[in-house]
């Protein structure tokens, strides 16, 4: 369970860094002068094939991070194709037709039979009760010989050892529902090896050792969901939450699907949305704005354009009533309360974000003070909203464990008193105050770190269209009042608009 927890725990932190951080500076002229000097040392250019490029000088130390946003998460799958979009967070590291390869053509045609033997395979699998085992070994082993052939062309992690070699530092790769993200932070003179690997990345990838990298992400699943109560706990939260939009489906995907799932399909699906019209590169730390041009045009300028992806139709449907689920496992009980809230465009954002601070954000919170602190009725409380992402309508979160001795029914109802305050009651000043003082702080710590910053240029310029939105959020986030933190509770908080998940302790078998 404290695997889980942890990752609750880290979408909480998530949440709150990517909505909340940067609220309130002093004054409306501290802002606009904030504004002001970030736009002097911007710079923005756009390379004919689509690729958006944010370059943003900071010349306190020579370093620099660089931060690849690609506009494409676990909401972009269609049944049948679940887990793709984390999948290739997974094949971005194998390498290029020259980085990862002792001989590229001979591998690619290992890659082939590989290819060949997976899918008759798959094509027996099928048949179900009917499959020749027999033929299903034959099948097998051949797959694992073609696999075991191809390890003799591979050079291993040869992506990531030559920037290490290099001094880099924070070399990583993550997935959302909402976007794919590289991240990487290097000596500023290393930007034109950075240029050349990561553009070969994606004009030139190989999607080597894939079938083998499935059994990798379905072990993941394993761990991560399957013997985890709270992560099966979430999945099938999410899958009642959403009836039709496809944030109702885990990042990690469906087993079935990742078994199933062929390097043709995963070719289509990254020619589709690792296009650069889909890309987002965001630069900050001791760069020359002229130089990264220039090593743009030369690198990642050769890479072909292709269309702009259309974004999710599927619209999650008004609630009916309230809808539940009961896991039944002989762990520790746990509560989730969700409730359906607007996309990070909707003008009540900033309120949620008002909410996520008061509520649910440490140990001052409503949340912890009550359930933690006063009842002693729960080991921990909390609640936060975008989950699970802000590019579409999410939900507003909150959470329970229960103390030993204690029930679901007791944490689910102290959180019910909460909402009901915040329904009946307006928050005071002093919490509201408390919480734009937080967010200030959070700004500082953001502004601080290179990496951190290029992060929020790029989820800023992708998700609402503008990296300046950065700093509007600033204004929005302080006009929030009392009244409007109990307008939305009443307009949002409702039972029929309300899903329910529980962990039910049962006793262990024997």
């Amino acid at each position: 369970m404290e695997q889980a927890l942890q990752r609750l725990r880290a979408i909480v932190i998530g949440a709150a860094i990517l909505l909340f951080a940067f609220a309130s500076m002093a004054s409306k002229s501290a802002r606009a002068q904030d504004l002001v000097k970030f736009e002097e040392r911007m710079t923005e250019f756009t390379l004919d094939n689509g690729l958006k490029f944010l370059v943003l000088e900071r010349h306190e130390a020579p370093v620099i991070s660089f931060h690849t946003y690609a506009d494409v998460g676990a909401v972009d799958e269609v049944r049948g194709i679940t887990g793709l979009a984390h999948l290739f967070e997974h094949m971005a590291f194998k390498g290029t037709k020259t980085i990862g390869t002792t001989d590229y053509e001979a591998e690619a045609k290992t890659m082939a039979e590989i290819d060949e033997a997976f899918l008759a395979l798959k094509a027996e699998q099928r048949k179900g009760e009917q499959a020749d085992k027999a033929r299903l070994e034959q099948l097998q082993n051949q797959l694992k010989e073609a696999q075991e052939k191809a390890q003799e062309h591979l050079v291993h992690d040869e992506y990531e050892e030559v920037f290490s070699r290099e001094g880099s530092a924070g070399f990583n790769a993550y997935t959302s529902q909402d976007a794919t993200q590289y991240i990487v932070s290097l000596p500023s003179n290393k930007t034109e090896l950075w240029m050349a690997m990561e553009s070969d990345r994606f004009a030139n990838a190989v999607l080597r050792e894939f079938y083998k990298e499935k059994d990798v992400v379905m072990e993941e699943r394993r761990l991560s969901v399957e013997s985890q109560p709270v992560g099966r706990l979430l999945e099938e939260f999410m899958g009642i939450a959403y009836k039709a939009h496809p944030y109702g489906d885990q990042v990690v995907g469906h087993m079935s699907d990742i078994a199933t799932l062929t390097r043709a399909e995963a070719e289509a699906f990254f020619e589709k949305y690792y296009a650069p019209s889909n890309l987002t590169i965001a630069i900050v730390g001791d760069v020359d704005p002229d130089q990264i041009r220039e090593l743009a045009e030369k690198y990642f300028g050769r890479i072909p354009s292709g269309p702009k992806p259309d974004p999710v139709e599927t619209v999650e449907p008004p609630q009916l009533g309230e809808r539940r689920v009961v896991v039944e496992d002989p762990a520790q009980p746990f509560v989730l309360i969700g409730y359906h809230k607007p996309d990070i465009h909707h003008p009540d954002d900033a309120v949620f974000d008002a909410l996520t601070d008061i509520v649910g954000m440490g140990r001052t919170s409503r949340l912890y003070k009550s359930l933690v602190k006063e009842k002693k009725i729960a080991v921990y409380a909390s609640g936060f909203q975008g989950m699970p992402g802000n590019k579409y309508p999410s939900l507003f979160l909150f959470y329970a464990v229960p103390a030993r001795g204690r029930t679901n029914q007791e944490s689910e109802d102290a959180i019910d008193v909460e909402i009901e305050r915040l329904k009946t009651e307006l928050v005071t000043p002093d919490e509201l105050a408390k919480a734009k003082t937080r967010a200030r702080a959070g700004l500082v710590r953001q502004l601080a770190s290179n990496s951190g910053l290029a992060a929020q240029l790029t989820f800023y310029h992708v998700i609402t269209g503008d990296w300046r939105n950065l700093f509007k959020q600033l204004d929005k986030i302080d006009k929030v009042t009392a009244e409007d933190i109990q307008r939305v509770a009443k307009e949002y908080f409702t039972t029929k608009n309300r899903t329910v998940g529980i962990i039910k302790t049962m006793e262990a078998a024997n």
